[in-house]
């Protein structure tokens, strides 16, 4: 029998990389602040793969958990969450809801990633996720979101990635260049079966580096920092961070965009 096909199994293992961004995330914070972060919460968090790796750093660590579809959150706690052991499990808490709407506990770092925010396509809106964020930080608190773009977001295209077992597909639909609005999809297909479309389904706007730069320092945040993805031989993202102040022309890059309370 063909086995079942789970998306949020195949989007863990094509688009997420847990144990590299928290790595990022967590040397951030000790090279910014001299200290160690414990409270993470992550926005949009879907399966909340990050939130649950964060507590398996130690005793001291607690996450929380947002998202608004109860979908994603079941699956996370029958995949993710059932596998921790118990002291880990009760550092996570799992809350259903508008990360608009939220007043949680303060944390040392929020990140909103895989470009989740996007789905704020109105300015005052996106100004009030900010808002509440900053808020809700610790006073050495972080906000870290990532953000993508270069020429090739500005056309239709569709991308793959054979991960061997399976193909991965990034397929930009729609831009329009007034008001950024895009939609994309994400299609799988494993060997020896048909394409299966549409896995997931992103309407966004697409944000750049600088009205996010402006935005986060109108609400407040004292310093924003940025990210730049270097390159490899072959001209592709190697993974690696650094801080930068401009960045280069290219068809396609990926930032980090660290936000100093």
């Amino acid at each position: 029998m063909k086995k079942k096909f789970d998306k949020y199994w195949y989007y863990r293992h094509s688009v997420q990389s847990p144990e590299l961004d928290l790595r990022f995330i967590r040397n951030c914070y000790r090279k910014l602040k001299q200290k160690e972060p414990y409270v993470f919460r992550e926005d949009f968090c879907s399966t909340f793969a990050l939130s649950c790796e964060w507590v398996k750093m130690g005793p001291l660590y607690k996450s929380v958990a947002v998202d608004i579809d109860n979908r994603p959150l079941k699956y996370g706690k029958e995949q993710y969450l059932s596998q921790l052991e118990l002291h880990q499990q009760k550092r996570i808490q799992v809350i259903k809801s508008n990360v608009l709407k939220l007043n949680t506990a303060k944390a040392d770092i929020i990140s909103a990633l895989n470009f989740s925010y996007f789905t704020f396509k109105k300015r005052l809106e996106l100004k009030k996720y900010f808002l509440n964020c900053l808020k809700l930080l610790n006073p050495n608190g972080l906000l870290v979101l990532d953000c993508f773009g270069g020429t090739q977001c500005f056309e239709r295209n569709e991308e793959q990635t054979d991960y061997g077992k399976f193909i991965y597909y990034w397929d930009q639909r729609h831009f329009d260049p007034v008001t950024h609005h895009s939609l994309f999809y994400i299609h799988y297909k494993r060997k020896g079966e048909k394409k299966r479309e549409k896995a997931f389904i992103y309407n966004w706007r697409l944000w750049m580096i600088p009205e996010l730069k402006d935005l986060l320092e109108e609400v407040g945040f004292r310093k924003v920092h940025i990210y730049w993805e270097g390159t490899d031989k072959d001209g592709e993202g190697n993974g690696r961070f650094t801080r930068r102040e401009k960045g280069e022309e290219c068809e396609s890059w990926v930032a980090y965009i660290v936000s100093e309370k």
